[in-house]
């Protein structure tokens, strides 16, 4: 059977002051109705129910998880006492899979994106699937660029090795390239045939889990010892022994850069990673200035292209602004420069040096 894996461990640092370490972006609402995380689940759950989906999460946010995946069974959300990168999590849930259904295939799936297509992106998803049922291969799906980004990582396509399945087109995976300058986006968007790393795998429990053995033999040897425990008194004993003991390193540079049988399905399906408040910007309902306001009481005098939230309810009122983020919340308020989203991250980083301010994030 198919199962979803949805990883939701992330803090969400370049949502501040939105996103906190008490609610992180993946568990708030940021168009329309819905969490992000049940945005995601809603999206496959015609090809995987939910009692087929596993959240793989931090400690602290299993309960809000419950709460917000009320039909996930408990017993398919996994705390992580500590963040470890994304390998470790797709180890332990396909573990788990593995030792539930040996012919498990896993969907793995950030909980923080945003689809303006799910038909579309479910067309993808079952080619996804289909090719990765009909041998030890390792799929991802990628994006087809429409424009040189310098904010993500890179697939290249194989187009000599291809092949369609259910009318996509699913290509060999040459090489994954790390996030370009901007000559060499451009670069890779004249070559045509490089494609946006989404950060969605699809294979076989076995399948991946034979890759750690080859590429990861200590995190595999680690998972192997775990075994027994998960499905005895000692599941949460564990999990935490494992990773502890396990190095962080994701998915891509333990696994994806050293297979040999990886491919790539290229989809167009208004994706989006909601990596800060830019995307949140551009993805939002624009008036006649280009402006987005998440607030019912606002008043705006020769500002254009710009953002604004309020949590509170307060007048926001911008006059002669232009490219800015202003986002209001119970106890705090960031302004910035929407080209320089990117860094509030380095602001969150100040609030954790400082006693002081530790009580802001």
């Amino acid at each position: 059977m198919i199962y979803a894996v949805i990883m939701a461990g992330g803090s969400g640092t370049r949502f501040w002051p939105r996103s906190t370490k008490a609610l992180p972006k993946q568990f708030l609402s940021l168009f329309g109705e819905g969490t992000m995380i049940q945005n995601t689940a809603r999206r496959v759950e015609s090809m995987i129910p939910q009692e087929r989906i596993l959240v793989v999460t931090n400690d602290n946010y299993v309960d809000i998880v419950k709460d917000q995946l009320s039909s996930v069974p408990e017993e398919n959300i996994i705390g992580e006492p500590v963040a470890k990168n994304t390998a470790p999590c797709v180890a332990i849930a396909a573990q788990l899979l593995y030792k539930k259904d040996p012919e498990a295939v896993m969907v793995v799936l950030p909980a923080d994106h945003h689809i303006e297509e799910p038909d579309a992106f479910k067309r993808y998803l079952t080619s996804a699937v289909e090719k990765a049922k009909s041998g030890s291969n390792l799929v991802t799906i990628g994006i087809q660029p429409n424009r040189p980004e310098t904010g993500y990582g890179y697939i290249q396509g194989d187009s000599s090795v291809s092949e369609k399945i259910s009318g996509n087109d699913i290509y060999s995976v040459k090489a994954f390239k790390e996030k370009p300058d901007l000559d060499t986006a451009k670069q890779f968007i004249k070559e045509g045939n490089y494609y946006w790393n989404s950060g969605m795998f699809i294979w076989s429990a076995k399948t991946i889990l034979d890759e750690f053995s080859k590429h990861l033999p200590d995190m595999y040897k680690l998972i192997e010892q775990a075994n027994d425990g998960l499905y005895e008194d000692q599941h949460k004993e564990s999990i935490d022994q494992f990773y502890h003991s396990c190095e962080s390193i994701s998915i891509d540079y333990g696994i994806m850069e050293h297979a040999k049988e990886v491919y790539v399905v290229p989809g167009e399906f208004g994706w989006n990673d909601v990596g800060s408040w830019t995307a949140v910007y551009d993805l939002g309902k624009k008036d006649d200035s280009g402006n987005v306001i998440n607030t019912d009481a606002s008043t705006l005098s020769e500002t254009t292209h710009s953002y604004a939230y309020s949590k509170s309810g307060k007048m926001i009122s911008l006059v002669g602004l232009e490219n800015v983020a202003v986002v209001e919340t119970d106890d705090a308020i960031l302004v910035c420069k929407l080209d320089k989203a990117q860094n509030v991250k380095d602001i969150v980083e100040q609030l954790k040096s400082n006693d002081q301010f530790k009580k802001f994030l």
